[in-house]
């Protein structure tokens, strides 16, 4: 395919080099260490870079173009094509290189403050369990056709989630669910992209560092339903439960599957059932009811089950294939993810980072009907400082004991981010521990426990590090925990 062609539909701020135009393009590419003879350079401002500076090291590895929203730095030599977006422009570049295989592919994503990545795992049992060859693509990690890859960012750069849809039409594969962050809707990384279903879990505060106001925050979520240089999803399900929620109005294309347990939803749950063993509920779909038996815990998974029901039945899927997807999706790495070695106490690790998770995962644990509940948790630096005393607060008004301890600093003081937090934590007569250590604030918590209670060690789940100011060290909740419960004298199967 010539540039001319894959940039077809692009607006431009210059004029396409006329020597170049009709040249073929072997390939695309954003960093320039993966560059190749003739490929086209995308080089856009990142959070800490600007590609340009690497435009030389582009070219001097054979690409026949750059492509960025900057001018052409001074010094620089060869084909530049200005444009109005980087971003949205090489979407809708690799759309068209990679022959556009978000036409031909069940496409969904998911966006909300909370639940994506729950809700993106048991839509993709579902499938399975239906026989569909898949993708996943997510915080916690991609999978291709059964294969696990590390994820880099909740939402891919656009031209490497067209490479996995290529690579998964390749094989032969027919669904794709993906999260998509309120960023990479902003940012343009799902720019042209062509969605079967949009799904919405929910709005709560976060990421007020970038976004500002909630407004802006949800008009980004809203993109999603609106189409971005592509038309609206052919299917909108939407949590009519939340707020947000019954807010968003879906394109006169676009049918509504609505969910919720409260509000009068297409798809409701009823006859509710949370135990230490997992849920049972029956979801009622209009004039039918089925049953739905799933090992997850609480509330909160009640939703994201229905949500994962409506969008398999916008796939026109089967109840029996949606009941055994629900029941084989088992664990979800991080949420609610228990830790066992033979203690009389339960502990578990969850991803919760905003007030509004961090009160539904307390909850969940208070449906399981502990002696006590005792909540671990920090915030983490370089964000929004608003949300810090609301999770202070959340944390204090459900929980027997708080232990206040460090997230992921960054470039902050972790003693200034848990000031923060404890202006709401002592909003309330909770008793709290202040450790800025981690490992020594996990210890503490369980050195608490006693027989029947509940540990919760909340906010950094599936990582496995921990960002300080001046590096990143190896740092999992999970193995601390266990470490440190073996050092206590446990290990084995729950006494």
């Amino acid at each position: 395919m010539t540039l001319e062609e894959i940039l077809k539909g692009v607006a431009q701020t210059t004029d396409l080099p006329a020597e170049t135009a009709g040249r073929q393009v072997a390939g695309l590419d954003y960093d320039s260490r993966r560059v190749e003879k003739d490929y086209l350079f995308f080089a856009f401002a990142g959070a800490h870079v600007d590609g340009r500076r690497f435009a030389c090291q582009a070219r001097d590895r054979g690409a026949l173009a750059v492509v960025s929203e900057d001018s052409r730095p001074d010094g620089y030599e060869g084909p530049w094509i200005q444009v109005p977006h980087g971003r949205r422009a090489m979407a809708l570049a690799a759309r068209r290189f990679y022959g556009a295989p978000d036409e031909r592919l069940g496409l969904t994503g998911i966006t909300g403050t909370n639940g994506k990545t729950t809700t993106a795992f048991l839509l993709d049992s579902i499938l399975r369990e239906a026989g569909h060859i898949t993708a996943l693509v997510g915080t916690i990690e991609y999978r291709m056709a059964g294969r696990v890859l590390p994820a880099r960012n909740t939402t891919p750069e656009s031209l490497d989630l067209y490479r996995i849809l290529h690579e998964l039409e390749a094989m032969g594969g027919s669904h794709a669910t993906m999260e998509v962050s309120s960023h990479a809707l902003d940012l343009g990384r799902v720019h042209g992209i062509h969605f079967h279903t949009a799904v919405f879990t929910n709005l709560t505060q976060d990421h007020l560092d970038y976004h500002v106001t909630m407004e802006r925050y949800f008009a980004a979520k809203l993109a999603l339903f609106e189409g971005q240089d592509a038309p609206p999803p052919r299917f909108a399900v939407v949590n009519a439960d939340d707020p947000y929620g019954s807010r968003i109005s879906p394109a006169p294309t676009s049918e509504a599957l609505t969910y919720g347990i409260d509000s009068d939803a297409r798809v409701r749950a009823s006859r509710i059932v949370a135990g230490f063993s997992g849920l049972k509920f029956h979801v009622d779909e209009g004039g039918n009811r089925y049953e739905i038996v799933s090992p997850m815990t609480g509330r909160i998974n009640v939703y994201n089950i229905l949500a994962a029901c409506a969008t398999a039945r916008s796939y026109s899927i089967g109840v029996e294939d949606i009941q055994r997807g629900i029941a084989a999706c088992r664990l979800v790495a991080g949420r609610f993810e228990p830790v066992e070695e033979g203690q009389p106490f339960m502990v578990v690790v969850d991803y919760a980072h905003t007030d509004d998770a961090l009160r539904n995962v307390i909850r969940t644990a208070r449906g399981l009907n502990p002696r006590r509940v005792i909540t671990l948790f920090g915030c983490g630096g370089d964000r929004d400082r608003n949300k810090r005393p609301k999770m202070g607060e959340a944390a204090a008004e459900l929980s027997d004991l708080v232990v206040l301890t460090s997230d992921n600093p960054r470039s902050e003081d972790p003693l200034d981010i848990m000031n923060d937090a404890l202006v709401g934590l002592r909003r309330h007569d909770v008793q709290h521990i202040v450790e800025p250590d981690r490992a020594r604030a996990i210890h503490k918590a369980l050195e608490a426990a006693e027989p029947g209670d509940i540990v919760i060690l909340a906010g950094k789940g599936h990582e496995t590090y921990q960002v300080l100011k001046d590096r990143t060290i190896p740092f999992d909740d999970r193995v601390v925990a266990r470490e440190t419960l073996r050092e206590m004298g446990y290990g084995g199967k729950r006494r």
